[in-house]
């Protein structure tokens, strides 16, 4: 169940994520209008995969705290995996030949005005190579890096306050995914200056960093649970064996 959670919203915070929305439109209040590096303004604009992100925070540290690093792992490389091969059936689908009566029924939008749907399709389903590689790639090295410091940090609090471990993993990891993701899509294959790429990053930390904390609470609950469904004794011989997991990530 923990890896169905894991996967379904990894892959789907990836397709919903070419969405950019506004944080504080929602909140109805004023744009932020933050000043970086002299006169660039930057707003409260996110992806819309950063919702469900935090879900996929929340069910790494909880797959760690049961199955080690070495459960991460797996399920990491799976999820990049799923990933890709979702992106390349994206990729195909949006070039195929669109029937004459699809573009026909749908060549207006509900107000009257003309669209092309088949352009409208592609350019949603598909983003671009950058974005796709700074995606897999930041995902992968955050995961990683996720497990390695919950793990060190066990070593350190042994079964007691799983907050520390896991805020403490999920605010380092997302440190460097945050920025990993922008160099490579925006940087390496845009036209982004360092100064963007800082401001920008900056922001999607002060989100995550935010989500992280205030979700600490469901790690409790998600504990709770698993140890009533699987038995003490059974989910104590389980930490137990994730403490000791000695595979190299």
């Amino acid at each position: 169940m923990l890896s169905g959670i894991f996967l379904t919203n990894a892959i789907l915070a990836e397709v919903i994520g070419v969405k950019i929305f506004s944080a504080e439109a929602m909140l109805h209040v004023d744009p932020a209008q933050l000043h970086f590096f002299g006169d660039f303004v930057l707003d409260f604009n996110l992806t819309a995969g950063s919702i469900i992100w935090p879900v996929v925070f929340v069910t790494t540290d909880v797959i760690n705290e049961y199955y080690g690093k070495k459960g991460v792992k797996q399920i990491s490389y799976l999820t990049v995996l799923f990933i890709a091969y979702a992106f390349v059936i994206i990729y195909v689908v949006t070039h195929l030949p669109p029937a004459k009566f699809w573009l026909e029924v749908n060549s207006t939008d509900p107000t009257g005005n003309p669209i092309n749907i088949n352009n409208a399709f592609a350019m949603i389903f598909r983003q671009g190579l950058g974005i796709i590689l700074g995606s897999i790639v930041a995902f992968l090295i955050g995961q990683l890096l996720d497990a390695l410091v919950f793990h060190q940090l066990r070593k350190i609090t042994g079964n007691n306050k799983i907050w520390l471990r896991a805020t403490g993993s999920t605010l380092v990891s997302q440190l460097v995914d945050s920025f990993v993701v922008l160099w490579v899509a925006f940087y390496l294959f845009g036209n982004w200056s360092w100064q963007q790429l800082i401001a920008v990053g900056i922001v999607n930390y002060m989100y995550k960093f935010t989500m992280a904390i205030a979700l600490t609470p469901l790690l409790y609950i998600a504990h709770y649970w698993i140890d009533k469904y699987l038995g003490k004794e059974l989910a104590e011989e389980m930490t137990i064996a994730a403490t000791h997991d000695t595979s190299v990530l």
